[in-house]
């Protein structure tokens, strides 16, 4: 299976030469659950999309620092191009923006909360019920986050998957074929703590030394990484049945 990774923003310069890039990051979180998938990126934050939804059999939105709400011109072509997807049957998964952008895509109302950062380690609730590839899943996941933005009105229809006191609709899902989550699965330890030390001077002291504090709790995104690739592949395997 191809999984077309769609890059909306980039780590912050003074990483870069330490860090995978964020498409890199998924490619090794999904590569090392299935050594048989591929991966192309296509990076739409400089305009540059895919010719068609046909370029590759599912679709994966990253990260980025901005908010959905800019409506920029790239933004406003990535939603048509979501629709698109989604309304053809492909399977389409989006992270942190990308949660925020398929939700705005579909009806829905993200807004830079009134919460503050959503940094560090957070621990999410699991509602499997109405998500077979959720079957597997402990009843709560621990994933990095760094979000400020957050989903407050969910598309008609939406379910919700994913949640905490923090962030009610961390995890959202639509149909058969659409699905996202707030937090940052392909971020492991040492690239959140690069990051919030890079980021020191716009969090809160006290919501920065919480987030540090947060970081000696072990994550589950391996564990998350497999169902995530459930529902990736399952799409592929119903489509051609």
């Amino acid at each position: 299976m191809k999984i077309g990774i769609l890059e909306t923003g980039f780590a912050p310069e003074e990483l870069r030469d330490d860090f995978a890039s964020y498409p890199g990051m998924l490619e090794k979180l999904l590569g090392d659950v299935d050594p048989s998938l591929e991966f192309e990126t296509w990076t739409v934050l400089e305009d540059v999309f895919p010719d068609s939804i046909r370029d590759a059999d599912g679709w994966v939105i990253m990260g980025s620092k901005h908010g959905v709400y800019e409506n920029l011109p790239w933004m406003i072509r990535l939603q048509d191009f979501l629709r698109d997807a989604v309304s053809a049957g492909q399977p389409v998964f989006g992270i942190c923006f990308g949660h925020q952008i398929l939700a705005t895509a579909l009806g829905g109302k993200v807004i830079k909360s009134d919460k503050g950062w959503g940094v560090g380690v957070h621990q999410y609730a699991v509602d499997a019920r109405n998500s077979d590839w959720l079957s597997d899943s402990p009843a709560k996941i621990r994933i990095n986050a760094f979000h400020q933005d957050q989903v407050v009105e969910p598309p008609k229809g939406a379910t919700v998957w994913a949640s905490s006191d923090f962030c009610p609709y961390a995890g959202l899902q639509y149909g058969d074929n659409a699905a996202s989550i707030q937090p940052h699965p392909e971020f492991m330890k040492p690239y959140e703590t690069a990051l919030l030390q890079a980021r020191y001077d716009l969090i809160p002291d006290d919501v920065h030394e919480a987030a540090m504090k947060s970081l000696e709790t072990p994550i589950t995104s391996v564990d998350f990484a497999r169902s995530l690739v459930k529902f990736m592949t399952r799409k592929r395997i119903k489509s051609a049945a």
